[in-house]
């Protein structure tokens, strides 16, 4: 007949949870007299559990995870374990946190499975309970003890215990809670310990520091070293109830979850989420119906939703800020809620059941399916054009996400909890709106009646980490040589104007290029939405503000740039020039304000000075051509031309220097390009970047500033 497995986890350390596991099984031993096998899985604590037993074998449970062999018995085992003369044996956690990252969990399952056919009971010290070593322990266990102390912060740490193995589907029957060390005269006494946690404690062991100390300092557990104590025995009883209720027996028929332990080390290892859905498909993604109709999934998710709103008052239970608070509120909620419905057909695993109420619970409280693509770092856009079809950009790639929103109501919703904290509104009046996430990623939102599918959502990503130069060279984006240039350029105070199409990374390498200003320079970013991640302390951020309700209280970029002016700028930022702001961009250039750097949209560098042109216009001054152009001519140094190309690879195609105005035609002249060469067979752009030969003028002028280009850079190579 099988053995068990029984695991032993602590909300938080000094609980007494290796003491715990390690009389449990010598009361064990003792009572049935049968051998038990102790494994030491708790790598925050290592060697806790060498210290208690009073054995330190040679080799660990992650050489054992690592050990190739064929089928584990008694002779393949002995090497890896201390057999200890009282009768019990013990497989050590590794010596150091190093070692410890390279435990093999299939291998450390496939041995507990067998570890059932050779030992009776196997005792598992699991440590906190979260780790994917746990896991995979606890996936194969027959009962999982909990081990508290009666003391507010360990009962809330061992609350979240108890709600992350009930989120990971394990049966509540599995989970059994222990009281360690309760005084008779403690005033959290046991049926309070109910109260609060909610449900009753399996066992309540007496406090006797006197026995327990006098163990530890002779590294021999106390049911063998004071057998007679009242400690002692009441581990003996905890043993014999289970032993009469054959609470193992049991509780070994229930089924338990498979794969957390697995996912815990994705999650541990990249902090990506599964893109979610009901069933999988064969590439092992959720998959969800493709047709207009409400598919059973989120027919079911509609329900539950319905019947969170009944229960829960949102605003007012998330009045008092308390986040936690309301998210665990919520969750039972929702679990109440699913244990109402028959999960049978539409989620029948315990998987499935997880991912559901990780779905329902960020639409209520996050952002729903947004929450994943915002955790998955290889997506750099996602496109929700409709409540059903949402796009999402992978290696400047579209794709299809395989991920849907509950309702329309839902994104309204979520698209509430966006643009709230900025003090912005979206409705009929004012049905779109340029917002920005938390981590600083750009969001257009637009609704009906303006978008005929439904509210439409665009979200354009930052990455994690501020991007570099080295990065940008690094992803062929441009040479090392023309990486060096734009550093003198930016050091030398030239105007700059960064130049390109929607989505070919113009907000990227402003950024890159802002962080080469100088730190004792004082910095002022004016922006639609910000942005611009400068890693300079010395930095005034300002942002426009739209209108408000009445349709008043509109602050444009060309008040910030006029109030900038005030405020003793060395050098300004504008995220973009999109309209009459041109012309006071470019006077502030005209008038001390060198250094200064913007973006506009444009597909090349002569595109860029006509449409920069174009915008001063909108000023509505009546300024005639010639003036516009002379204004610019001398005002822009140098173009560079960001371009988004066929494979997604984003590169700076061209670096131009403004060279000044013959006639009416400013003159320009590229001094670095990029030459397209064709594809290859995977469809990537071949080319390389090239120097026109051309020097600019201002090569003097920096070099006046000891700022030395090497002339070599531009040569004709």
């Amino acid at each position: 007949m099988a053995g068990h497995i029984i695991v032993v986890v602590g909300g938080k350390g000094g609980v007494g949870k290796s003491v715990f596991a390690a009389n449990l099984a010598l009361s064990y031993q003792l009572n049935v007299k049968q051998r038990p096998l102790i494994v030491d899985l708790d790598f925050q604590a290592l060697g806790d559990m060498n210290i208690v037993l009073g054995l330190n074998p040679a080799k660990s449970i992650v050489d054992v995870s690592k050990a190739n062999v064929g089928s584990w018995d008694p002779k393949a085992l002995a090497p890896f374990m201390a057999s200890s003369p009282q009768g019990y044996s013990f497989i050590a956690a590794p010596r150091d946190a190093f070692s410890a990252r390279d435990i093999d969990l299939d291998g450390l399952g496939k041995f507990l499975k067998a570890a059932t056919t050779l030992f009776p009971w196997v005792i598992v010290d699991g440590g906190s309970g979260t780790e994917p070593q746990a896991l995979r322990a606890m996936e194969v266990a027959s009962l999982i003890f909990v081990v508290s102390t009666p003391d507010m912060i360990v009962l809330n740490q061992t609350k979240r215990v108890l709600q992350r193995v009930q989120e990971l589907m394990f049966p509540p029957e599995m989970v059994q809670l222990v009281i360690n060390r309760q005084a008779a005269t403690s005033v959290i006494n046991p049926a309070m310990i109910q109260k609060n946690l909610g449900r009753a404690p399996f066992a309540v062991l007496p406090e006797d520091a006197a026995t327990s100390d006098m163990a530890l300092a002779k590294s021999a557990p106390f049911v063998l070293s004071a057998p007679a104590s009242a400690l002692t025995r009441s581990y003996h009883e905890l043993v014999r109830r289970m032993e009469q209720t054959k609470l193992l027996e049991n509780l070994a028929r229930l089924n338990k979850p498979s794969g957390v332990a697995q996912k815990a080390q994705e999650s541990k290892n990249q902090n990506l989420a599964l893109v979610s859905g009901p069933s999988k498909d064969a590439n092992g993604n959720f998959g969800r119906s493709k047709s207009g109709s409400i598919d059973p999934w989120t027919a079911l998710k509609i329900r539950i939703h319905k019947g969170l709103i009944d229960i829960m008052d949102f605003k007012r239970d998330g009045s008092d800020g308390v986040a936690g608070v309301l998210r665990e509120k919520t969750q039972k909620a929702i679990l109440d809620l699913m244990n109402q419905e028959d999960l049978s057909s539409t989620c029948p695993s315990r998987e499935q059941k997880t991912q559901l109420l990780k779905e329902v619970l960020d639409e209520a409280l996050g952002l729903g399916p947004l929450e994943d693509l915002l955790a998955d770092e290889s997506v750099t856009e996602i496109m929700v054009n409709a409540r059903d079809q949402i796009y999402i950009e992978r290696g400047g790639k579209p794709q299809v996400a395989r991920t849907t929103f509950t309702s329309e109501e839902q994104m309204m919703k979520i698209i509430e909890r966006i643009v709230e904290p900025l003090g912005r509104k979206v409705d009929n009046s004012t049905p779109y709106v340029d917002a920005r996430l938390a981590d600083g990623s750009r969001v257009h939102i637009i609704i009906p009646p303006l978008a005929l599918r439904g509210p439409t959502i665009t979200i354009r990503k930052f990455p994690k980490h501020r991007i570099t130069i080295k990065d940008l060279v690094g992803y062929g984006s441009m040479t090392q040589e023309m990486a060096d240039f734009l550093r003198f350029c930016v050091e030398g105070k030239l105007n700059i104007v960064v130049s390109g199409g929607t989505g070919s990374g113009k907000t990227t390498l402003l950024n890159v290029l802002s962080n080469f200003i100088p730190s004792n320079e004082r910095i002022i970013t004016v922006e639609d939405a910000a942005e611009l991640q400068l890693g300079q302390d010395h930095v005034v951020r300002l942002e426009t503000r739209p209108k408000n309700i009445e349709g008043t209280g509109e602050v444009s970029i060309r008040e910030l740039i006029k109030s900038c002016l005030r405020m003793r700028p060395d050098r300004i930022v504008v995220g973009e020039c999109r309209g009459g702001e041109a012309l006071d961009m470019l006077q502030a250039m005209n008038t001390g304000h060198s250094g200064s750097l913007t973006t506009l949209h444009a597909n090349e560098p002569r595109e860029a000075l006509a449409r920069l042109e174009t915008l001063v216009m909108m000023a509505g001054l009546g300024l005639p051509s010639r003036a516009i152009r002379e204004t610019i001519a001398s005002a822009v140094n140098l173009v560079i031309q960001q371009s988004r190309m066929a494979d997604g690879t984003r590169k700076v195609t061209h670096i131009s220097e403004v060279a000044g105005i013959q006639g009416d035609t400013i003159t320009l002249q590229n001094i670095f390009e990029f030459k397209e060469e064709g594809m290859d067979k995977n469809r990537k752009i071949i080319g390389r970047y090239v120097p026109t030969g051309f020097i600019p003028k201002f090569v003097e002028e920096l070099e006046r500033k000891n700022l030395r280009i090497p002339r070599g850079i531009f040569a004709v190579k």
